[in-house]
C-alpha cells in the first residue's frame, strides 16, 4: 500500500520559498566597520534572485562548484541560498586551511567562480593562479583588486553585478537527493577530505536544529552563528534561522570577545553557536569588564571539542546563560548529539550528564565498536571507537577517499569513549590522540576539563608522549591567566582530587598561545612535534 502523501522536495528553494513569503519582516543584521546593516528577509530574497541570475550569465547551468571565500554576513548568506537553490553546488573554502590545501581542495571540486570578501583578498590573491578551473572572482566589498586580476581571472564587483541583473529568477525544480554544497575536512592528517550535502540531507538537518532536543530556534529568536559558515555550514544555523523565522545576527570578521558581546546586546540574540574558544574569551572579557548584560541568550551552543563543566557553570551562574555540549563532525552536517539531561534527572547527575557530548537527537544512531569492529555494550564503561549513521550523516567522501571509513555501513568516526544506558556518550579522546601508559588508557580531554576548572588556568592541551617505563605519559602544555603564577607542582596538587593518580602529569610546560587547527581545536600533531624538536621548556614534577 503507498501513501496518499504528495510528494514535495526537501530542498534549499523551499527553504527560501518559505522565508520570503512567511517571514518576510524578519532580519538578518551584520556587524560592519561602521555600525550594523540590516536587510529584511523579502530584501535578502531578492538580492538571492539577482545573484543567482548573475551566476547564470556567468556560466553556472547546471551543478557547477560555486566557492566562497567568505566571512560570517549578508552576502555569504545570500550565496547559501542562491547557489543551491539554482541547482548548483555550494562550496565554502575554509580561509584558515594553508594555501596548498586550499589549491588541493577548490582543484579536486573544480570550482569555477569564487565569492571573496575583499578583506580576504591578501589570503586569495596568492593561490588564485593555481585555481586551474576558477574562471570568475565577485569581490564583496570595497579593497584594491588588482592582486586578483593579476592571476589573469575575470574580476568582478559584486554590487555592480548584481545591479545589472532582475529580481526575479525562474528557480528549478530540484531533486532532493542531489548535492546542495561541499564542504571540506580541515585536513589535519593528509589532505582535506570532501563532504557532500544533498538538499534532503541539509533540509532534515535544518529540521533537528528546529526542534527542542536539538538547538530549539523558533520564530522568537535572534541566531548568532559565530562559528564560520566555512565551517560545516555554521553548524546548520543559518539554515535553522531561516527554516524557522528567526531574526540572524552576523559578525563578519569581528571575532573578538569585545564585538561580540557588543553584538549580543544590541541585537538581543537568544541563540549562538561557537567552540569552547570563543565563550571561554567572552568569560575572561565580561570578568575584565563588568556591567556588559548578555542575559538574552538563552541558549548557547558550544562544540568543536570537548566543553569543560566549569566553563558551563561559570556562565549559567554568572550570567543565566545555558551552554549545551553539541558534538558532530563535517562529516555529520554536523550536529549529531547534544546535551539535554533527561526530565527529572537528580541534581547530583545533571551536571555529569551535561559535561558529556549528549545523546543523539532523532535521525541519528550511535554505537561503539572495539578493535575487531564488534559492537560494545552501552552500559557507561565499555571504551571503543564512536560509530554513526543516519539521515544527514555522510555514507562517503567525494570522489571515493578513505573507504574503510565507510566498510561497515556506519561512519567510523575516529573518537573514542563510551554510551551508557540513556544513550548519553561520553568522548575520552580522539583515537590518534589517546594516551596509552603501561597498557591503560589515559583520558587527555578529561585532563584537560580539570586543569581548565583552575581559576589561574585559560586553556590547557594534554598529549602523550614517549616514556621510557611506561611508554607513553601525558604532557600538559597551559595557557596561564596574565599576571597569575601558577606552577606544574600547584596543578598536579589540584588534580590529585579530581582524577585517579597514574593519570597526573610529570611534565608541565606554560606557553603563551596553543597552536590550534583550522577550525579552532588544539593541534596535537603540532604540540607533539614542537615537544620533539625541543621547542618546549618543559618541567618535571614527580612525588
Amino acid at each position: 500500500m503507498r501513501s496518499t502523501m504528495q510528494h514535495w522536495p526537501l530542498t534549499v528553494g523551499a527553504i527560501l520559498n518559505h522565508v520570503t513569503a512567511v517571514h518576510g519582516a524578519r532580519t538578518v543584521t551584520t556587524l560592519g566597520d561602521d555600525g550594523y546593516r540590516v536587510t529584511t528577509y523579502r530584501e535578502l530574497g531578492h538580492q538571492v534572485a539577482r545573484l543567482a541570475n548573475a551566476l547564470r550569465r556567468l556560466g553556472i547551468t547546471g551543478d557547477q562548484r560555486v566557492a566562497t571565500f567568505m566571512w560570517n554576513n549578508t552576502e555569504h548568506l545570500a550565496a547559501y541560498l542562491a547557489v543551491p537553490a539554482m541547482g548548483a553546488v555550494l562550496h565554502t573554502l575554509n580561509i584558515r586551511l594553508f594555501a596548498e590545501q586550499i589549491v588541493f581542495i577548490a582543484n579536486e571540486a573544480q570550482d569555477q567562480v569564487v565569492l571573496v570578501d575583499a578583506s580576504l583578498i591578501p589570503l586569495l590573491a596568492p593561490v588564485l593562479g593555481q585555481l586551474d578551473t576558477v574562471h570568475t572572482v565577485i569581490v564583496v566589498g570595497d579593497g584594491d583588486t588588482a592582486p586578483l586580476a593579476a592571476s589573469g581571472k575575470t574580476v568582478l564587483d559584486y554590487e555592480t553585478l548584481l545591479a545589472a541583473e532582475s529580481d526575479e529568477f525562474d528557480w528549478p525544480v530540484i531533486d532532493e537527493n542531489s548535492a546542495a554544497a561541499m564542504c571540506y575536512t580541515s585536513g589535519t592528517t593528509g589532505n582535506p577530505k570532501g563532504v557532500v550535502y544533498s538538499h534532503r540531507s541539509s533540509y532534515l538537518h535544518a529540521m533537528a536544529g528546529c526542534t527542542t532536543n536539538g538547538t530549539a530556534i523558533g520564530a522568537i529568536d535572534c541566531v548568532l552563528p559565530i562559528v564560520p559558515m566555512f565551517h560545516a555550514n555554521a553548524w546548520g544555523l543559518p539554515y535553522s534561522a531561516l527554516m524557522a523565522g528567526a531574526d540572524l545576527a552576523m559578525p563578519d570578521r569581528h571575532l573578538d570577545a569585545a564585538s561580540l558581546v557588543a553584538l549580543i546586546e544590541s541585537q538581543r540574540a537568544t541563540v549562538a553557536g561557537a567552540v569552547p574558544t570563543i565563550w571561554n574569551d567572552v568569560m575572561h572579557y565580561l570578568e575584565r569588564e563588568p556591567g556588559h548584560d548578555i542575559s538574552s541568550l538563552r541558549l548557547v551552543a558550544c562544540g568543536g571539542s570537548a566543553v569543560p563543566v566549569s566553563l558551563m557553570q561559570a556562565f549559567e551562574q554568572r550570567h543565566g546563560v545555558h551552554v549545551r555540549q553539541l558534538w558532530g563532525m563535517t562529516e555529520t552536517s554536523p550536529m549529531a548529539t547534544m546535551a539535554w539531561p533527561p526530565p527529572g534527572t537528580p541534581a547530583e547527575q545533571h551536571w555529569a550528564l551535561r559535561g558529556t557530548q549528549g545523546r543523539p537527537v532523532c535521525g541519528v544512531e550511535t554505537r561503539i565498536v572495539d578493535d575487531e569492529d564488534q559492537v560494545l555494550p552501552n552500559d557507561g564503561e565499555s571504551v571503543g571507537e564512536l560509530e554513526v549513521r543516519g539521515a544527514w550523516i555522510t555514507g562517503a567522501y567525494y570522489l571515493g577517499q578513505d573507504e574503510s571509513k565507510f566498510s561497515s555501513g556506519w561512519l567510523r568516526t575516529g573518537d573514542v569513549g563510551r554510551i551508557d544506558a540513556q544513550g548519553f556518550i561520553t568522548l575520552t579522546d580522539r583515537a590518534k590522540d589517546v594516551i596509552k601508559s603501561g597498557g591503560e588508557w589515559i583520558s587527555s580531554v578529561e585532563l584537560e576539563n580539570e586543569l581548565i576548572a583552575h581559576p589561574d588556568v585559560v586553556e590547557a592541551a594534554v598529549v602523550g608522549v614517549p616514556d621510557e617505563r611506561w611508554q607513553e605519559r601525558p604532557l600538559a602544555v597551559v595557557v596561564a591567566r596574565s599576571g597569575a603564577r601558577v606552577s606544574g607542582a600547584e596543578l598536579r596538587t589540584f588534580l590529585s582530587d579530581r582524577v585517579v593518580r597514574w593519570w597526573l602529569p610529570e611534565r608541565w610546560t606554560f606557553v603563551e598561545a596553543i597552536p590550534r587547527t583550522s577550525v579552532g581545536k588544539y593541534d596535537k600533531k603540532t604540540i607533539r612535534a614542537r615537544y620533539a624538536e625541543g621547542h618546549y621548556q618543559v618541567s618535571e614534577v614527580r612525588d
